[in-house]
Formats: C-alpha cells, sequence, structure tokens
C-alpha cells in the first residue's frame, strides 16, 4: 500500500536516540513537510481489519510494531493511503500542510472524534448564522425536501471540511440550512451508505455534526422495497421500529470507545421513533387526503448493495418487516445515542418479490426507485413542511 508515514505523536525517538518531527508538528517541520519525496510500498502493512482491533493503528501501533520493527523506523507511525490524485510516476506531486495530513488521517479514521465533529459544526454554524432545530436526511430521489428551505447556505460536502462524499445517483451531495415554516432546518441532500465503504459510524457521523449545530429533532427518510403485502408503490410507511440486520452481524456505529459527551455506552431504543410525531403525521395525512397511502411499520436495513433475494425477503416477514431498505436504522441509533427525536419514514418504490418467477420485472433496480420517487415527492415534502409547522408552532 502507498501511503504517507504520520508519527503519531510530538516528536519520537527512533532506536538510535534521535528524534523525528520538532516544534509539536507531529513528525512534521515547521507545520508541513515537504512531499517531494517517492512514496513506497511497505511490505509489513496488512489489512485494516488487522490494525483495527485493541494494539492495532487504531491504537498509534502498526503491523511493523507487532512483527518487530527495525531500529530507526518510527513507533507509532500510521500508514494513510496516498490519494490517487497525489502521485504521479510513483512521486507526491504537491506539498501537504500539518492540517491537509490531519484531515487525511480523518478520513482514514472509522470514527471521527468529538472534536473533529465540533469543528465540522461550528463550520456549518458559522458559515450559515444559523442554529437549526430540524434536520432532515433526504432519501434516494427526495432531494426536492431541501429545496423547499428558504433563505438557504449550501455547503457542498467536499468543502465541509472532514466530511465524506455521497456517491449514489438521486444524492445531490450538499447540505443546506435554512427556515421551513418558520422553523430552522438544515438538511442533508445525500446520505452516505455503508456499501460505499463508509463504516456505519462515518455513515452516521453527520447526525452528530446536526447535534453539536443545535438539532433537537431529526427526519429521517428513505426510499424502500415494501414486502408487507398490503403495500403498494407510491405508499408512506411511518417507521414506529425496526430490525436492525447489520447490528446482528455485529456491526453497530456505536462501536469502539463511547464519548459520554454525546451519549451512554448502553442506549435503549424500545422507543426509538417519536410516537406524537407519529400521530401527528397521520393527522396531517387524513387533512391532505392521503390517508389511503399511510401505513405505519417496520423498517429493516441491509448492507446492499445487491437486492434481496426471495429467500431473504420470506425471513424478513417472518420477522415482521414490512419494508427493507440500505439505510437509516443506524443514524436513528446514532439520534437516539444523543437524545435527538426521531422521525422517519419510508417511500415504498417498488414491491419486493415473495414468489420466485422467470419475469424480469420481479426484479428491482434503481431506475424504478428513482421514478417512483420523483412522482410522489410533492406528497412526502408536503407531509415534512406541515409537521414540521406543528413542531415550530408548538414550540413558539
Amino acid at each position: 500500500m502507498t501511503g504517507y508515514k504520520v508519527a503519531n505523536g510530538n516528536g519520537h525517538s527512533n532506536g538510535n536516540g534521535n528524534t523525528k518531527g520538532t516544534n509539536g508538528t507531529n513528525g512534521h517541520s515547521n507545520g508541513h513537510k515537504s512531499a517531494d519525496y517517492t512514496a513506497q510500498e511497505n511490505p509489513t502493512m496488512c489489512s485494516r481489519d488487522c490494525c483495527s482491533g485493541p494494539g492495532g493503528s487504531n491504537r498509534g501501533n502498526t503491523c511493523s510494531d507487532k512483527k518487530g520493527a527495525k531500529a530507526g523506523s518510527l513507533t507509532g507511525e500510521k500508514i494513510i493511503p496516498t490519494p490517487q490524485s497525489l502521485l504521479g510516476n510513483g512521486k507526491i506531486q504537491c506539498e501537504l500542510t500539518h492540517e491537509e495530513l490531519r484531515a487525511l488521517r480523518v478520513l482514514n479514521e472509522d470514527t471521527y472524534p468529538y472534536e473533529v465533529i465540533e469543528e465540522i459544526a461550528d463550520f456549518i454554524t458559522k458559515g450559515s448564522g444559523m442554529r437549526p432545530k430540524i434536520g432532515i436526511i433526504c432519501g434516494s430521489g427526495l432531494g426536492s425536501l431541501a429545496d423547499m428551505i428558504q433563505d438557504p447556505k449550501i455547503f457542498e460536502y467536499e468543502k465541509i471540511p472532514n466530511f465524506p462524499v455521497s456517491t449514489v445517483e438521486g444524492h445531490a451531495g450538499r447540505l443546506v440550512v435554512g427556515t421551513l415554516e418558520g422553523a430552522t432546518v438544515m438538511a442533508m441532500q445525500g446520505r452516505f451508505h455503508f456499501y460505499e465503504g463508509y463504516p456505519l459510524a462515518k455513515c452516521s457521523m453527520p447526525v452528530r455534526v446536526m447535534k453539536l449545530c443545535g438539532v433537537e429533532y431529526l427526519f429521517a427518510t428513505n426510499a424502500a422495497g415494501g414486502i408487507n403485502p398490503r403495500f403498494a408503490v407510491g405508499d408512506i410507511m411511518l417507521m414506529h421500529d425496526h430490525v436492525n440486520m447489520l447490528g446482528f452481524a455485529g456491526n453497530s456505529p456505536l462501536q469502539g470507545p463511547n464519548d459520554p459527551r454525546f451519549g451512554p455506552r448502553f442506549p435503549a431504543l424500545v422507543n426509538s421513533y417519536n410516537k406524537d410525531l407519529i400521530n401527528k403525521a397521520i393527522e396531517i395525512a387524513k387533512a391532505m387526503g392521503i390517508e389511503s397511502n399511510i401505513h405505519v411499520g417496520v423498517y429493516s436495513c441491509l448492507g446492499g448493495p445487491n437486492y434481496e433475494t426471495i429467500a431473504e425477503l420470506k425471513a424478513l416477514r417472518m420477522m415482521g418487516v414490512d419494508a427493507v431498505g440500505m439505510s437509516t436504522v443506524h443514524e436513528v441509533i446514532t439520534a437516539r445515542h444523543c437524545d435527538m427525536k426521531v422521525f422517519a419514514f419510508s417511500l415504498i418504490t417498488n414491491k419486493c418479490a415473495t414468489e420466485y418467477s422467470d419475469k424480469k420485472d420481479d426484479e428491482a433496480n434503481h431506475d424504478e426507485v428513482m421514478a417512483v420517487a420523483k412522482n410522489r415527492q410533492k406528497a412526502c415534502c408536503e407531509l415534512v413542511s406541515r409537521l414540521i409547522r406543528e413542531i415550530h408552532l408548538a414550540s413558539a
């Protein structure tokens, strides 16, 4: 693996007693290191999994430490993969400041420390001049929810320090802050998915950013496949519970050391979805005349990006799951961990096939998801905006 070697402390002594690093710059003199050197393969670097556990690279060690580092090598060094855009003929093509190297290190970590999330939140609140109360995560094809925001301050993900980038069609990849129905809100036009290669903690990291920005309510939307035979394409399922399939496999956004500034080590999830908001949404749906298209049900998140097999869908139905997708659950877990009130719904964009057939029409596809979302986005937007108005009026 080609990469930068970044010292993990303020000046480290090598095996000969010589000190690497001055002025407390983690091994980079005067705040930056000239990058005009050849980036070489590290023969002792193994997989991320090997270095991610106790005693691994997240603790400041590398495989070279465990296998016996040579005298003169950095102790506690960290291998940061080199972006391809910086490589040319095996050489780094630019100079990286200490801050840029730090950003690379953060983006290669599985979790974000409190201080980094605080920096991101400060960047957004100072840039927008607002402290939003309601956060919205727009699902596939539902980005128009953010287009309703008035006097918007728009932040492209790629321009937000230490922020990931969404890579999925239908996810614009920007954060919008402004007002909606009198309330100050922030909306994500594009979320991060486990199948994009991001760990769950990074997928749900923006929820913690929202929390530190001042958000008290999380609205999470998604496009999902309907397993419940009563559901029709275009229906809306208000989520009142979930089945965390990724959690069954031992994967959680809360894995690793717990920071009590966000929440407790062992949060309870029995009331994850706010009942008052669900009941209010049902009343709003009646007023909108779409009561017959509204359901209350259980959602499950699978890893993706492939759609489910018939056997998997049958198993989920036996477990009481009504709709299935590839997001939302880890965001809800993170929101509840930091004591945010949660409202979430799924737009049913396809009916899941639960019987074996040779018909191609029974196979789910992303184009179908996007088309249904586009046709139903007006109703979804009105439901969300009316519910936000109710929250704002109740708190005024």
